[in-house]
């Protein structure tokens, strides 16, 4: 056991170790923490502003990362042709996959040497915000980018990132964070520092009204478990803490509107808030064991990792509500449960439900098994679990038969 006042540190963030219930007072004293943020721009019509954003980090030839969907849904064009209107020459690169491949990131990383190119901006969801950080890191640090995999093993400063996400969850716009899918070992990586949180994150909630409905689902409950997994972190503060709730609050309030009146502009911008302030929670607090399951699984069987989230989450809630349950309140008085005075394990229990619920509502499968998780998997996964940074500040500690039984519960 580690003594109260011991502390380690996850990246920037300076932590106390996990206490036992008898070391525990009523309020714990504020921790020595750092808070990271990029310049953000918010707002319909926002998306003007990365070209001069651009111009101003002294771009000459930007490096635009996309996919084919979000080039179909032309925010790409209107992107490059603010760019050009700025007297730059901007250069796209729009091979990338759902969760990024290794090799697609070698591969932009080469088209950006023979580009010439100096700024990297990604406009599109996750996927594609991570391939662009990928690439600005190998631009300056060269190698492989499974080299990075781990906390702070970037030496080198990165080329300015602007990043303009088309989805309300990820939060990778304002992350210290890149996923990368290792294609050899079948699983993700995790590398963070803060070199890869972007300089500028332009949010516009007019992008979010091109995703697929599959995909919003996917994502709000991504930004969703950001929220819960910042807040019951072992790394939470009181400015996390505010953030965590705002887009625990928001998303249940507003995702199931835009499942139903995608043109909703209201919650489609208060789901872009969400996005923004779960991302700012969970760069800063770091995550949880339903970020380290799911990891595996996205990266074994190439799944949306939202949905995946959306599987794990309830039962990670009820794992680590075991433990620490007075956390789940404010969690259940922002998602509107009433507890009239109930214990915490009720909170407990009514959260997890609760999210259960709102991912029947938005179309996510009960368990991991129909989307193609097997039995024969589970040993895999959760000795590949043990080593994601993200369990790291996980409020419970878990060895890999608790993982083992949390997979099997999920499925």
């Amino acid at each position: 056991m580690v003594l109260v006042g011991e502390a380690r540190r996850v990246g920037d963030s300076v932590l106390l170790a996990r206490r036992s219930p008898e070391q525990r007072t009523e309020r714990e004293p504020l921790r020595l923490s750092k808070f990271h943020a990029p310049e953000i721009v918010f707002g319909e019509g926002s998306l003007s502003e990365a070209a001069h954003a651009a111009a101003r980090l002294g771009a000459r030839r930007p490096f635009v990362v996309t996919d084919p969907g979000v080039m179909e849904a032309g925010w790409p064009a209107e992107l490059l042709a603010q760019l050009t209107a700025a007297g730059l020459a901007p250069q796209v690169w729009l091979d990338v996959t759902p969760n990024p491949k290794d090799h697609e990131i070698e591969a932009g990383y080469q088209r950006y040497l023979e580009s010439g190119c100096d700024v990297v901006l990604g406009i599109g969801g996750g996927s594609v915000i991570d391939a662009a950080k990928g690439v600005a890191l190998l631009a300056a640090n060269g190698g492989r980018i499974l080299d990075y995999e781990g906390i702070d093993r970037i030496a080198h400063p990165i080329p300015p990132l602007i990043m303009m996400p088309t989805t309300s969850g990820t939060g990778a716009d304002v992350s210290q964070f890149c996923i990368v899918t290792d294609t050899e070992r079948h699983t993700k990586i995790t590398i963070m520092g803060r070199a890869l949180v972007p300089d500028v994150s332009v949010v516009d909630p007019r992008l979010l009204v091109t995703m697929p409905e599959w995909l919003n689902a996917a994502t709000g409950l991504d930004a969703l478990t950001h929220g819960i997994e910042a807040f019951v972190s072992l790394a939470h503060g009181p400015l996390t803490d505010h953030h965590a709730l705002q887009a625990i609050s928001l998303v249940n309030g507003n995702l199931a509107e835009t499942m139903l009146r995608p043109r909703n502009a209201t919650a489609r911008s208060l789901m872009a808030q969400a996005a923004l302030e779960a991302g700012l929670a969970f760069t800063n607090a770091i995550l949880g064991a339903t970020h380290a399951m799911s990891h595996q699984v996205g990266g074994m069987l190439d799944l949306p990792h939202g949905v995946v989230n959306g599987v794990l989450l309830p039962h990670v809630i009820r794992f680590n509500g075991a433990d620490s349950p007075e956390r789940f309140v404010p969690i259940a008085q922002a998602m509107g449960l009433e507890l009239h005075g109930a214990p915490a394990t009720e909170a407990v229990y009514l959260v997890a439900e609760a999210v259960r619920e709102l991912g029947d509502e938005v179309g996510v499968p009960k368990g991991l098994s129909s989307l193609g998780v097997t039995d024969a998997d589970i040993p895999r996964l959760a000795q590949l679990t043990l080593g994601d940074a993200c369990l790291t500040t996980n409020p419970r500690g878990a060895s890999s038969e608790d993982i083992e039984s949390l997979f099997r519960a999920a499925m």
